[in-house]
C-alpha cells in the first residue's frame, strides 16, 4: 500500500463552499477548509480558537423580546472620547444606556429611558434593524422613515435625554430652515384670501390637500404658512408667518420712455392677469420716483417669466434697474412648496456626517432625495443662494428611482440604495458644495437594511437580497467604485444578516475582522489583510443565538438570547474577552472547590455548565442550590471559570493529491496518521477519515511524577492515528474540553 504525506499548512481562505470539493486544481482548495467554526483566522495562516464571552447584563424576558424577531435588542456604540464611552441598547419603546468605566473597564447600566413610542419593534412592525445612526459629540442622531429624526443627547456624564430634531428658525420665528419640495402637479396654483395673519384660506387649483396636511408647512414664495384646518381637497385654513412676499431678482424692473408701464422680469412667476400685487423696496427708475413704482398694482401677464403694470407716472427714459424689490400678493401662484419631512411625506431613512455637514437621505415621498445642512450648522438646511456654505438639496436622478437606505462618509459621500450604489462627487481636493455636488451611479446591486461599515479601506455592505457581502471600493485602474462579492467563496455563511460590526487590531489580534449577525443567530466572521491579499471566512455559534453586535474601539460586545437555566429564553449583554474560555462566562471565587451564589448573580438553578481552573478542565455540573462542587475533581481551589462551552471545529476538504497517473479523487483511501502543528494548546481532538470515525481526544499534560500539577500548554507536533477508508476522506479537528487551542497546520498521511 502506497503512502503520501499531504501538507495543510495554511487556512487563509477559512471556510469555503461545499461546492468547491472538486476544485483540487486551485490555490483555494489547499488553503481552506469545509468547516471553520468558532475560530479566528490568523494572518500567518493558522487558526486560533475564538474567545468566549463575559456576561455583563440581563435584559430579561420582556414580552417585547421575541425569538421570532430578527433583532429583539440592538446595541450601538456611543463614544465621546477615549475615556467616556457607552453602549446604547435599543428595544421596543425602550433605550438602556450602559457606561464603560474608564478606570476598571466594567460595564454598568446607568439609565433606562422608557415610553419611546416612536421606537417600534414588534412582529407587526420590526423597525429596529432598519434604523440608522450618526453621532457627533454629545448627540446621536437616530433615523427611520416612520419618525422624525430623534436625538439621544448626553446631558451629563451619566444621564441622557431623547428629543425630536428641530430645524433652526429665523429670529422672528417666521422661517424654519427645513427642506421643501413641490409635490403638486405641474402648473397647480395656490391663492390666499389674505397676505398675513391667521384663519387665512388657501385655495388650490387642483385637488391636493388631505386631512393629513394639518400641521404641515407650506412655503409660498418666501413665506411659511402652517396649515391649521382642512376643509376639502382644494381648500385649507392656514396661519401665515409674516407676510406673503417674495424677493424679485435684482434689477428686474424696466421702464419705457414716454410710458407709464413697468415691466417686471420674474421667472416662472405663476401669476395670472388681473392679479393684485404690492411692490416694495424698489428704487427710482427711468425718471419715475419710487413712490409711484412701489404700492399696490394690478398686473397683466406677458409670459410665464414676465408681467407688467401701470404705475401712473410717465418715464423720461428707457431703463433697467429697480434695486432689490419685493412683491406682496395673495394672488394665485405656482411658486409654492411643501415641507419635505412630515408624517404625510415620511422622514429620512439615512443619516451621516460628512465634511462638516449633517446629511439626510431617502424619505417615503422623496426616496432618492439627499439633503446636506449648511456647513458647520447641523440644524440649518436653508439652501439660500447656493453659496459654498449653504445647504445642499439633491435628487439622485440616475434614470431609475431607488430608495436611499444608507449614507456613509468614506473617501466620498457614499449612497447605498435599494437598486444601486452611488456617490456624491466633488472636484479633487475640494469639499462638496451646492455648485459642485454631482451624484454618480457606480454599481447595480442594491443594499439591504443592514448598516454598512467601513472596513480595511473599503465599505462593506449586504446586498439587497441578503445573500452576499460586497465591498464598495474605489479602484484607480477603473477610476470608479466596484462592488466585489467578498463572500463569493463562502456564500452559504451569509444568511440574510441583520447587523455588521468590525474591529481592527483587537481581542489580542493584529488583523481586521468584520462580524455579521445572521438571521439564524450565528455570526459569520470575515477576515482581511488587503495589503497581503488575504481574506477568509469562519462561522461562530453559541448555546443560544446572537441577536446584535457592536464594537467600542478595541472591545467587541454582543447581545445573546439564551436560557440561563430557568427554562426561559432571556437576552444578555456579553463581551468577547481573551480570558473567557466559554460563553456566558465569568470568573467565580469559592472555598475548597465549592462555588456558591451562582443562581443569584449569573445562572439559574438547573443550568448545566462547565468549569475550568487554569489549564485544568473540572467537568460538567448542574447548578443546585446556587452552587457547584468541584472538590471531587480538584480539591482546594478557590477560583474557576464557569459558563457554557462552545465547540471549535475545523473540517478539511476531502484530502486529495496528484500522483503519477492522475489525482486520487474518488479512489478509496485511508488516513492512517495526522500530525498537528499546535501552539499553546491544552486540549484537542481529531476525527477521520469519515464523520463516523472514532474521535481521538488529547488533553495534553507534560508528564511528571506529580499529577496534581496544572497542565502546561504545548507548542509543537502531536500525532494521531486513524482507522477507516473513504472515497472523500476528511479530517475533523475539534475539542471536547473548553481549553486553549491553536492549529498552525497539519500533515495528513494518505494510504491508497
Amino acid at each position: 500500500m502506497a503512502r503520501i504525506r499531504v501538507p495543510l499548512n495554511n487556512f487563509q481562505f477559512g471556510e469555503v463552499s461545499p461546492s468547491l470539493t472538486s476544485r483540487t486544481d486551485t490555490k483555494v482548495y489547499t488553503n481552506a477548509a469545509e468547516q471553520v467554526r468558532n475560530f479566528f483566522i490568523r494572518s500567518e495562516g493558522g487558526l486560533k480558537k475564538r474567545t468566549g464571552t463575559k456576561r455583563w447584563a440581563n435584559f430579561g424576558s420582556n414580552p417585547a423580546h421575541s425569538t421570532s424577531l430578527r433583532q429583539s435588542v440592538r446595541i450601538e456604540p456611543f463614544i465621546f472620547s477615549d475615556d467616556e464611552k457607552y453602549i446604547i441598547a435599543f428595544s421596543n419603546e425602550r433605550i438602556e444606556i450602559f457606561q464603560i468605566s474608564p478606570t476598571t473597564g466594567n460595564i454598568s447600566s446607568i439609565q433606562t429611558i422608557t415610553g419611546q413610542t416612536w421606537l417600534v419593534n414588534t412582529t407587526a412592525a420590526p423597525y429596529l434593524e432598519e434604523i440608522t445612526f450618526a453621532q457627533q459629540g454629545d448627540v446621536m442622531f437616530i433615523a427611520h422613515q416612520t419618525f422624525m429624526i430623534r436625538l439621544l443627547t448626553r446631558t451629563s456624564l451619566t444621564t441622557f435625554a431623547v428629543d425630536t430634531f428641530n430645524f433652526d428658525e429665523s429670529r422672528d420665528g417666521n422661517k424654519i430652515y427645513q427642506p421643501y419640495f413641490p409635490f403638486q402637479a405641474l402648473g397647480t396654483t395656490i391663492s390666499a384670501s389674505a397676505t398675513t395673519g391667521s384663519g387665512v384660506t388657501l385655495t388650490s387649483s387642483d385637488d391636493y390637500f388631505s386631512s393629513s396636511h394639518v400641521g404641515v408647512d407650506l412655503l409660498i414664495g418666501e413665506t411659511r404658512c402652517r396649515i391649521t384646518a382642512f376643509t376639502n381637497a382644494t381648500t385649507v385654513t392656514v396661519t401665515i408667518n409674516g407676510t406673503l412676499r417674495r424677493q424679485l431678482p435684482i434689477d428686474s424692473l424696466e421702464t419705457i420712455e414716454n410710458s407709464s408701464i413697468i415691466k417686471v422680469t420674474d421667472a416662472l412667476h405663476g401669476l395670472a392677469t388681473g392679479a393684485s400685487i404690492t411692490v416694495e423696496r424698489a428704487g427710482s427708475l427711468g425718471g419715475i420716483t419710487n413712490s409711484h413704482i412701489n404700492g399696490t398694482h394690478t398686473i397683466t401677464v406677458i409670459d410665464e417669466n414676465s408681467y407688467e403694470y401701470d404705475c401712473g407716472n410717465t418715464a423720461s427714459s428707457t431703463a433697467i434697474g429697480g434695486g432689490s424689490p419685493r412683491i406682496i400678493s395673495g394672488a394665485a401662484t405656482s411658486e409654492w412648496q411643501e415641507q419635505s419631512y412630515s408624517s404625510l411625506r415620511g422622514y429620512p431613512a439615512a443619516v451621516t456626517f460628512h465634511q462638516n455637514r449633517l446629511w439626510f437621505g431617502g424619505t417615503l415621498a422623496q426616496p432618492d432625495g439627499i439633503w446636506g445642512s449648511k456647513s458647520g450648522q447641523y440644524f440649518n438646511f436653508d439652501v439660500g443662494d447656493a453659496e459654498d456654505d449653504d445647504a445642499i438639496d439633491l435628487t439622485a436622478n440616475v434614470g431609475e428611482i431607488f430608495t436611499i437606505r444608507h449614507l456613509v462618509s468614506n473617501r466620498d459621500l457614499q449612497v447605498f440604495t435599494t437598486g444601486a450604489e452611488l456617490f456624491v462627487q466633488a472636484p479633487v481636493d475640494k469639499p462638496v458644495t451646492p455648485s459642485n455636488a454631482q451624484i454618480r451611479r457606480q454599481t447595480p446591486y442594491g443594499a439591504s437594511y443592514v448598516r454598512p461599515t467601513v472596513f480595511d479601506g473599503a465599505t462593506l455592505f449586504i446586498q439587497k437580497t441578503g445573500s452576499a457581502l460586497r465591498e464598495f471600493l474605489f479602484t484607480d485602474a477603473e477610476a470608479a467604485y466596484t462592488s466585489v462579492a467578498v463572500s463569493g467563496l463562502a456564500p452559504h455563511l451569509i444568511i440574510d444578516p441583520v447587523q455588521i460590526a468590525s474591529i481592527k487590531g483587537a481581542l489580542n489580534r493584529s488583523e481586521s475582522y468584520a462580524f455579521l449577525i445572521n438571521s439564524d443567530g450565528t455570526i459569520a466572521v470575515f477576515y482581511s489583510v488587503r495589503g497581503d491579499e488575504k481574506a477568509g471566512w469562519a462561522l461562530w455559534n453559541t448555546q443560544g443565538t446572537w441577536h446584535s453586535i457592536c464594537s467600542v474601539h478595541e472591545r467587541l460586545f454582543v447581545v445573546a438570547a439564551r436560557d440561563d437555566g430557568s427554562g426561559t429564553t432571556k437576552y444578555f449583554l456579553e463581551e468577547f474577552q481573551d480570558d473567557m474560555p466559554m460563553d456566558f462566562c465569568d470568573s467565580f471565587t469559592g472555598t475548597a472547590s465549592v462555588f456558591t451564589g451562582l443562581a443569584t448573580s449569573h445562572f439559574a438553578n438547573d443550568a448545566v455548565v462547565k468549569a475550568t481552573n487554569g489549564n485544568d478542565y473540572l467537568g460538567e455540573f448542574t447548578i443546585s442550590g446556587g452552587q457547584i462542587d468541584a472538590s471531587t475533581v480538584k480539591s482546594g481551589i478557590t477560583q474557576a471559570y464557569i459558563g457554557y462551552a462552545f465547540t471549535p471545529t475545523i473540517k478539511t476538504l476531502p484530502i486529495d493529491a496528484a500522483i503519477q497517473g492522475g489525482p486520487l479523487t474518488g479512489e478509496p483511501r485511508q488516513i492512517p496518521k495526522v500530525v498537528l502543528d499546535l501552539f499553546e494548546t491544552t486540549a484537542v481532538s481529531v476525527t477521520g477519515p469519515k464523520d463516523t470515525s472514532t474521535t481521538r481526544d488529547l488533553i495534553i499534560r507534560n508528564v511528571t511524577d506529580d499529577m496534581s500539577l496544572d497542565r502546561v500548554a504545548v507548542t509543537g507536533k502531536e500525532e494521531f492515528r486513524m482507522l477507516g477508508y473513504s472515497r472523500d476522506p476528511r479530517v475533523t479537528v475539534s475539542q471536547s474540553f473548553p481549553l486553549d487551542l491553536q492549529i498552525n497546520g497539519m500533515i495528513v498521511e494518505v494510504a491508497f
